[in-house]
């Protein structure tokens, strides 16, 4: 058991130390070899990019770590192919019998494995990726459980296909609190205070602004969203309840998209990487964490050495972002 103890509870700012020429090496040689191995060395090219993003993060005067290796990425990596190649192939099937019944039960069986596999993923992938992140070598903790998140996953999927997806801003914050209030870091626990009707807002006036106003409505949207996020979710260490703090301005996301958007333009994509990296020291320049919160007497409780990253691999597939 490690505890780090003397009181510091002043207000904790991210920093982020990444550099756009450091990690287009990284980038480029990874895209590089996963190229030329036909998508095989994927695998290690996302954990190395991670690691990099994560040691390149700073809280206290002290980076974050992440654990995972390209053989457990791997690993998982090959269970979802597994499993796409008999979904594509049973489809395939389905279609070339040119029978209609046989058809439809194909196609029903191929998104309705897609539609029941997501809460697993979601769970799973949330498990691997707080067994494999630490900082100060304390390691965060996923304790939801899959049936639990899959009944809550099939109901909010149900309601918001039956509502013409109005319900989708509570199924999506529904989500979100499930997965933060069982996650733990330490002796630390989370929590989600987001209203779905306060998302469903932010939504709404996004459709109706947006096109009036040209796209230019957009830059508040995210303004909105991401402050959503960050402040409606708080850390609860002995009993005192600190929250998150997003604190940008309307200015800062246009220059973040428009800076961004010229230097992909312009370069013909070669400035990814430092698109990457900016955005990342963007968000870690304006996130901060209220007054309270005493990171010197964080204490490790438990480990969960979980190293499937099947989950993880499949939301990663679908583009699908976690948190």
């Amino acid at each position: 058991m490690e505890i780090i103890s003397g009181l510091n509870t002043e207000k904790k700012r991210f920093k982020y130390f990444g550099k756009g020429s450091e990690f287009a090496i990284i980038y480029f040689k990874n895209l590089l070899l996963t190229i030329v191995t036909l998508g095989i060395y994927y695998p290690w090219a996302k954990v190395e990019k991670l690691k990099y993003h994560y040691q390149s993060t700073e809280l206290d005067k002290a980076r974050f770590t992440f654990h995972a290796t390209g053989k457990e990425v791997f690993r998982g990596f090959i269970k979802i192919y597994i499993i796409f190649i008999l979904l594509y192939g049973f489809l395939f099937y389905g279609i070339q019998t040119e029978n209609e019944i046989t058809t439809f039960i194909a196609l029903g069986v191929f998104y309705l494995f897609f539609l029941l596999i997501i809460p697993f993923a979601i769970h799973g992938a949330a498990r691997y990726r707080a067994s494999r992140s630490s900082w100060k070598g304390i390691h965060f903790k996923y304790l939801g459980d899959k049936m639990e998140l899959f009944w809550k996953f099939i109901v909010g999927a149900i309601l918001t296909v039956f509502t013409l997806g109005i319900y989708g801003a509570w199924f999506s914050v529904d989500i979100r609190k499930y997965i933060l209030s069982h996650m733990r870091f330490g002796n630390l626990s989370f929590d989600f205070k987001g209203k779905g009707e306060s998302l469903f807002w932010i939504n709404i006036k996004m459709i109706l602004f947006v096109y009036p106003t040209l796209g230019i409505y957009s830059f508040w949207y995210f303004k909105n969203l991401w402050k959503f996020y960050a402040d409606n979710t708080e850390i609860t260490q002995n009993g005192k309840k600190v929250n998150f703090k997003f604190n940008m301005k309307v200015g800062d996301i246009f220059e973040l998209f428009v800076v961004n958007s010229l230097l992909i333009v312009f370069t013909f994509g070669i400035a990814t990487p430092w698109v990457i990296v900016r955005t990342f020291q963007f968000m870690f320049r304006f996130l901060e964490i209220e007054e309270g919160l005493d990171t010197n007497s964080i204490q490790q409780v438990s480990y969960d050495d979980y190293d499937d990253a099947a989950g993880d691999d499949f939301l990663d597939f679908l583009d699908f972002d976690l948190i």
